[in-house]
């Protein structure tokens, strides 16, 4: 295959199949909010997901099937191999959002609630935005800067309390999941301004299945299987959903809106998160959800409106 071929292009014209005028931007704030829907539930069916694996046969199994279903996509529309370029760029994303982020959360969330591991979630936006602002050059305004603040410590009060306050064990993969996360957020985002975003995360999972295959062989002969239906029904929506169709939506959404701009809508991300977490997973939540709620939607809107 040939290598694929990248273009630049003034504001209002599609660059990397994405529109950069008003109703791309809009086009790209509803597809950044479907992401993060998407990626709401990873946490209720992450923990569904281990009623019937093993953490790191979960992991390896999710990605392979995501990788299938990306790879099959790339084959029959005949997509061209990524440029030289960009595959360092493709390492990082598979590099975090791939094997990363959902490893470290899976083996956190063997003994934390989603309500606790939620907090990474909620701490994610302005990570990604720091991290925004040193790889690709965003200046975000101060008014931007400081909604951001207050809506990340809205979220972890919120979630530090739904916790009862204590601090686990799990902490440690929670923030070292932050980190990794954040860079494949800002490299994927970055990425998608010059190629499909479902072609970003596409070749991304098609680049760890080296890695995820032996993985696989690995701990499916070590950790015991137990076919339920919530076991399957958490493994199909971690690879299908979240980590595919998930990612294809938000990256689009992140080449069209902004990196900072889309990552803010995230601060929404821990609430569904917890909403699910009740309605699927039976956690109970407090009077607090409805204020922290309503100072999080203030915090977003701040954030969509302040100019970059």
């Amino acid at each position: 295959m040939r290598a694929q071929s990248s273009a630049t292009a003034p504001s209002g014209i599609a660059v990397g199949g994405q529109e950069t005028g008003g109703h791309g931007r809009s086009s790209g704030t509803l597809q950044a909010a479907l992401g993060v829907v998407a990626f709401s539930l990873t946490f209720p069916a992450t923990a569904w997901g281990l009623e019937g694996f093993g953490p790191w046969s979960l992991i390896a199994v999710r990605s392979i099937l995501a990788a299938v279903i990306a790879g099959g996509c790339l084959l029959a529309l005949r997509v061209p191999l990524p440029e030289r370029r960009h595959r360092a760029g493709l390492a990082v994303v598979g590099a975090g959002v791939v094997l990363g982020f959902p490893l470290l959360t899976t083996l956190a969330l063997q003994t934390s609630t989603t309500a606790h591991a939620a907090v990474v979630v909620g701490l994610l936006p302005l990570t990604t935005a720091l991290f925004s602002a040193l790889r690709v050059g965003t200046r975000p305004s101060r008014t931007f800067w400081l909604a951001a603040l207050a809506g990340a410590a809205a979220v972890i009060a919120f979630t530090v309390q739904q916790s009862g306050g204590a601090l686990t064990s799990a902490d440690a993969y929670l923030f070292a999941a932050l980190l990794v996360c954040a860079a494949g957020y800002t490299e994927g985002g970055r990425l998608a301004r010059v190629m499909p975003g479902w072609h970003v995360i596409g070749w991304a999972l098609v680049l760890c299945l080296p890695l995820t295959v032996p993985m696989a062989a690995v701990a499916l002969s070590f950790e015991p299987v137990h076919l339920t239906a919530h076991g399957v029904t958490g493994l199909l929506w971690v690879a299908v959903g979240s980590q595919f169709l998930g990612l294809v939506v938000w990256y689009r959404g992140m080449a069209a809106i902004g990196i900072p701009k889309a990552s803010q809508l995230q601060l929404a991300q821990p609430l569904l998160t917890l909403v699910w977490s009740v309605l699927l997973l039976g956690e109970h939540l407090t009077v607090a959800a409805p204020l922290t709620a309503a100072a999080v939607l203030v915090c977003i809107a701040v954030t969509q409106r302040a100019r970059g």
